[in-house]
């Protein structure tokens, strides 16, 4: 059995583990791995806000118009397409990119194209919400789980390959010890979310920075392949447990440290949606996550849920991918956005 943490990013723990070294999971578990060449990821979510079905087609054309724009010099290795409506009725269209290498990021970023089109005036009049979410943990920031070992999604699908069984895994603090950086760091936050330029609820451009350790979760599921006892296993008593927590995270997360929670359907490049989703949230801290996920209730119907049905599972996928960020590897920009979007809610003026 494995390490979650790869070789090269293994270092003398300073920090004790909350199992014994004879500890032995319940049921095998998996997680991406890179080489060491693989120093940083970049993981951006660029999003269409929009209200009605007279907005839905010009929302469409600019998602597409994002879509196309990864396929140019240092766009984006993988993406993926999701919707959700928010709890003040605006739907979103989301695209997630991922890079492997923040500089070619950012010269896609800078790109006439790409820059041209964010920084338009006619982003400010065209009738519809832009936000940008952009984070870029290190290596020793992030930590994958999967219950299944191919096609990775997220960040697993630009990491080179998939583990054998590995040991952090079905305990509480398991998340935590497999960040590499967990070995000698409590990932404590520091500084503070804020307003940096213009005014929520003024509309227009308004940016925020983010601080240290802020953390982000995309915990995902597919069942596009699963055969009718899965399908209904997920749909029947998974995602009513899943969505009430998902519920509780987008409208009462404020009281437990999230600032932000998006429960997200996949869509395809027509907007048609798709068997699989996956929720993206973002904490004030990795504590604020680990205290919520050992203690709701909402989290804990999930979790014993999943427990129950995780040694059975066949073709229904299940994963997460947690990541940290120091406070200049964020950014955060909305444009014409409700004052509730994302990390907007939140941020002190």
């Amino acid at each position: 059995m494995e390490s979650a943490i790869s070789e090269h990013l293994k270092c003398p723990r300073t920090l004790t583990r909350r199992v014994p070294d004879t500890y032995a999971p319940p049921f095998p578990m998996w997680v991406g791995r890179s080489d060491e060449k693989l120093h940083q990821v970049v993981m951006g979510y660029f999003g269409v806000q929009f209200r009605g079905d007279e907005q839905r087609s010009d929302a469409l054309a600019a998602m597409r118009n994002i879509v196309a724009s990864l396929d140019l010099a240092d766009g984006a290795l993988h993406h993926d397409l999701t919707h959700h409506l928010d709890n003040q009725g605006y739907e979103n269209l989301i695209v997630a990119g991922y890079w492997t290498d923040p500089a070619s990021q950012q010269r896609w970023s800078k790109s006439r194209a790409v820059a041209d089109w964010w920084e338009s005036a006619d982003r400010l009049s065209d009738g519809l919400g832009f936000f940008r979410e952009i984070v870029a943990p290190r290596a020793e920031q992030f930590e994958t789980l999967y219950a299944f070992q191919d096609n990775l999604p997220g960040v697993g699908a630009v990491m080179d390959g998939i583990s054998g069984d590995i040991n952090e895994h079905g305990y509480w603090g398991s998340m935590r010890e497999r960040f590499p950086i967990s070995q000698t760091d409590w990932i404590q936050p520091s500084g503070e979310l804020r307003v940096i330029a213009g005014d929520p609820t003024a509309g227009g451009r308004v940016v925020v920075r983010g601080h240290d350790n802020i953390a982000l979760i995309r915990s995902g599921q597919d069942w596009a392949d699963a055969e009718a006892d899965e399908r209904s296993l997920y749909l029947d008593e998974i995602l009513p447990t899943l969505e009430a927590g998902m519920d509780f995270l987008r409208d009462n997360g404020q009281a437990v440290g999230c600032y932000s929670n998006r429960f997200v359907r996949n869509i395809d490049i027509d907007g048609n949606f798709l068997d699989l989703s996956y929720n993206i949230g973002h904490w004030a801290s990795l504590d604020n996550l680990e205290r919520w996920s050992e203690s709701h209730p909402t989290h804990l119907r999930i979790f014993t849920t999943f427990f129950r049905v995780a040694e059975n599972l066949e073709k229904l996928r299940l994963y997460h991918e947690v990541s940290v960020f120091d406070a200049d590897a964020q950014q955060y920009e909305y444009i014409n956005c409700h004052p509730h979007t994302g990390m907007l809610r939140d941020a002190t003026h």
